[in-house]
Parts: C-alpha cells; structure tokens; sequence
C-alpha cells in the first residue's frame, strides 16, 4: 500500500476531539449533556477559524447496559456527523477517531468516506482502530478474538477501495471483484488513513498498513519508546516511508486561569506552553490532539482562539 502524506515534512499541526458528539463520563466536561447541534457547530467553526488541522469524531453503534454508566449511551454517529461538518466547516479536515473498520464491510466504509471527502472538498482523515466493546462485535461481527486480525484486511481492502473504482479484494472475510464505487475521492490517490492504538498490535498494524499513527494513552513517559518502537517497525514491515506521528500532550489553559484547574494541566503564557509541547515534538511527533478544560462552549471556544492565535506560531519541529 503506497503511502499517503498530507503533514509537509518538518510541520507540526494540531487537532481537537469535538465534544458533546461522545459522552463519556471519563473525559466529557459538565455542560456537554445539556448541549447539542448548536454547540457543536461552534466548536467545529472555531477550530476553522483558529487553524486547527482537524477535527475528530468517536464511534460506537449501541453501548451495553454493563458499560453505559462510564461510557453513556450518547455517540452521534460518525460519518453522519462528519458529512454534517463538512457542510458547516471550509477548511479544518474531517477525522474518525476512531472508525472501527472492522465492524462494516469495507466496500460500505469505503463509499462513507469518499462521498465524504467528496462532500466536504478533500478534507478527510480515515482514523482506524480496533473497537473494544465486546457486544458490539457479538451483535455486528466478526469475532472478538478475530478483531485485530479483520481490521488488518479492512484496512487494505479499504484503501484499495479509495484508490480503485474496481477494486480486487482477495479475502478472506471480504472477496470481491468487479464492483464499482463512486463517487471517487478528491483526494488522490486516497485520503490518508491513520491507525489508532497504543498497543504492540496497534503500533505493529499502524507500521504495516497505515499512513498515520493515533496514539490512545496520554503517557508522555511512554512515548518516547512508542515513537522508537513504532519507527523500528516501518522498517521492518513496511518500506520505510515517513509516518505521520501523532500524540496526545496533555491538557492545557492559555493565559492564567480564574478558576481551579484539573490536575495535571498545563497552564500559562503561550511561551510556556509551547515549551511544553516542544519535549513532545522533539520527539518526531508531527500531530498533536489537544484538550482544554472548560466550564462552557464559550470558555472552550476562547481556548481554541487563544492557542491557535499565540501557541500555533509557536511550534517547530
């Protein structure tokens, strides 16, 4: 699979998961329960506005009974939200993050995001991942245990499927041959497809198949080794070819804060921030997905305009 770069060699961006649209009661803030379309299109037009790369949407079909007083049962579903956002949005790029391939046909995620990338003038980024909930694979298939093995062939199958209007699918889950999609995607010769997952099987799978890694753990201890880890295995299974190195920093507040600050935040002038991030992104790291506590969108948004005004400019690799 040739791979697709769309970061310019030496440029560090950055992104933001859109709230609201997933409502887990680990990372969502107090106002998102209340909050709606409205909200979200701010949110999504504020990070237009303030030069974000991207902006990311989750994906789950149904939570069990078991799992919804952690993970909720609010999750918007994805490429109906994402063609929403292209039609509100003109230059931040669409992403799943992350989209769990393995759980739809790929001919079916193939024709979602080409119309998506169509619809929305070639913004997408086809985030990946493997899906953890095992209800979701007992209802919707293939196996649980089979998880891992079936997104590695969706992820070729689904890209080859972006390239080709007739694409050959060897199997073995998903054979096919002489079967047209279109309309084809703007961009060429596909959109990117990024993997998601901090595991040795992720970063192995992120090496082999993807144009892009989508770290899950916020462990800058780790990062180091998974950066290394993972470039160890381009080599070995893939041709060498660059990757787009993703993380996830921290969470951080421009300017002095009024109000108590979740632990751990990272708070203070841009200069400060930026050297922050910098131990970061002195580590190959080419993408950042960022998080700001708030206490409501406006505060959010304020955040948004503040780090992409003064911190953006800040950052070099």
């Amino acid at each position: 699979m040739d791979t697709v770069s769309i970061i310019p060699e030496g440029d560090v961006v950055f992104g933001i998961q859109l709230p609201i649209q997933s409502q887990s009661t680990i990372y969502r803030e107090d106002w998102e329960p209340s909050s709606g379309p409205a909200e979200m299109a701010r949110v999504a037009r504020q990070a237009d506005d303030a030069g974000f790369f991207y902006v990311a949407v989750c994906d789950h079909t149904f939570i069990p009974r078991r799992l919804a007083p952690a993970m909720g049962t609010t999750w918007y579903d994805t490429v109906a939200t994402l063609g929403w956002l292209a039609g509100i949005t003109t230059r931040v790029r669409l992403m799943s993050h992350v989209y769990i391939a393995a759980l739809r046909h790929p001919l079916r995620a193939a024709k979602e995001f080409a119309t998506l990338d169509v619809l929305s003038g070639g913004r997408v980024i086809v985030g990946v991942g493997a899906g953890h909930v095992l209800e979701e694979f007992a209802v919707l298939g293939p196996e649980f245990t089979e998880r891992g093995r079936a997104l590695d062939e969706s992820i070729d199958a689904l890209a080859a499927a972006l390239v080709d209007e007739f694409p050959s699918l060897p199997g073995p889950r998903w054979p096919a041959s002489d079967l047209g999609i279109s309309p084809r995607p703007l961009q060429q010769p596909r959109p990117p497809i990024w993997v998601g997952g901090s595991s040795r099987p992720a970063l192995r799978r992120a090496a082999a198949h993807g144009d892009g890694w989508l770290p899950q753990t916020a462990k800058r201890a780790e990062l180091a080794a998974q950066v290394a880890e993972l470039r160890a295995l381009r080599h070995e299974l893939g041709d060498g070819a660059p990757i787009a190195v993703g993380a996830l920093p921290g969470i951080f507040h421009v300017g002095e804060a009024s109000w108590e600050l979740p632990r751990g935040t990272v708070c203070g002038s841009p200069q400060k921030i930026a050297e922050d991030l910098a131990e970061v992104i002195d580590l190959g790291v080419s993408h950042l997905q960022l998080r700001f506590p708030s206490r409501s969108v406006d505060e959010l948004c304020d955040q948004m305009a503040a780090f992409g005004e003064q911190v953006g400019p800040l950052l070099r690799r």
